[in-house]
């Protein structure tokens, strides 16, 4: 059972919805079957800190509400504390804060501003970040940033996960947030690269035993071969961007379709377990199916596996 392998366990809910009722929907299973932690990640779809925000109240269950991730690509420390802060206000102390450089692609396609100052930018923004979401003032005058005030938020600090792959990225999450949220990520790749180099450094600067969210995509189905070439569809754009491209070659894979956790009930459990094996703190279990029937079969040996 799922509740053996002994890690958090959170329901991750992707980037397309379109209206915050379709989270609340979600959430609202989450936290009726059992999951510790619920998942809003970001890309054209709702603003996951404001939809999390908004439906709280309703999962009193959920212990944890968390992004996963939101691009700092477009914002300001200022801004984005004052957001984060508010939503720790509004959860009672349930938030997480995921956070990423995300990719070329987005910060030039989208925004204009260039990538090759990813990490710099990035560790400056979280210089800035860390001191406001811990209820400090901020008084920084970076390459990158410029950040000078406080904010008046009455709530708990704000944790943050770092999207980091990269040894830099890495090492910068466990020295100054609370470990690392990842993505198209295998076993081989978390217990070779991510773990050792993450927890390395948060030893060498005193710091506690980082998190290591993984996010992991479960099918439940009677046809892999089809769950994986639907996966290898959607994911063309993904297996190209260079981080990802990169941790997929470590694990020695194709694509991110490889990634997918389908077959069985036995076998989807060998696959988790071997996530925490590797040195997963929590998972971020997300449900993908080719039909309708795998969607079900797949909620359903979720929820039996969480109530057991």
């Amino acid at each position: 059972m799922l509740r053996e392998l002994g890690v958090r366990i959170g329901l991750g809910v992707g980037t397309s919805f379109k209206s915050v009722s379709e989270v609340r929907a979600e959430a609202d299973w989450a936290n009726e079957v059992g999951f510790d932690s619920f998942w809003v990640s970001q890309v054209f779809g709702v603003d996951p800190i404001v939809a999390l925000a908004s439906i709280g109240d309703s999962c009193p269950a959920i212990k944890e509400f968390g992004t996963s991730v939101v691009p700092l690509t477009g914002r300001h420390p200022l801004a984005l504390a004052a957001q984060a802060r508010t939503v720790q206000s509004a959860l009672g102390g349930r938030f997480t804060l995921g956070i990423g450089a995300s990719h070329q692609l987005v910060s030039e396609g989208f925004f204009g501003e260039p990538y090759r100052s990813a990490f710099s930018r990035t560790e400056e923004f979280i210089a800035a970040l860390g001191p406001l979401l811990s209820g400090q003032a901020v008084d920084l005058e970076g390459d990158h940033i410029f950040a000078k005030g406080w904010l008046d938020i009455e709530c708990e600090p704000v944790p943050v996960l770092l999207a980091a792959l990269g040894p830099k990225m890495l090492a910068l999450a466990a020295e100054r947030t609370q470990g690392t949220t990842l993505g198209f990520c295998g076993p081989r790749t978390i217990r070779e690269h991510i773990v050792p180099v993450i927890c390395a450094a948060a030893l060498a600067a005193g710091r506690a035993q980082p998190r290591v969210l993984a996010s992991v995509s479960v099918s439940i189905t009677d046809d892999v071969d089809a769950a994986r070439q639907l996966a290898r569809e959607q994911n063309v754009m993904y297996d190209a961007f260079p981080s990802y491209r990169a941790l997929l070659d470590r694990e020695g894979v194709e694509g991110g379709a490889d990634l997918l956790v389908a077959g069985t009930p036995e076998e989807v459990r060998d696959r988790l377990a071997a996530y925490v094996e590797a040195g997963a703190t929590d998972l971020r279990i997300g449900i993908f199916s080719v039909s309708p029937d795998d969607h079900v079969a797949t909620r359903e040996f979720l929820a039996e596996e969480l109530r057991s």
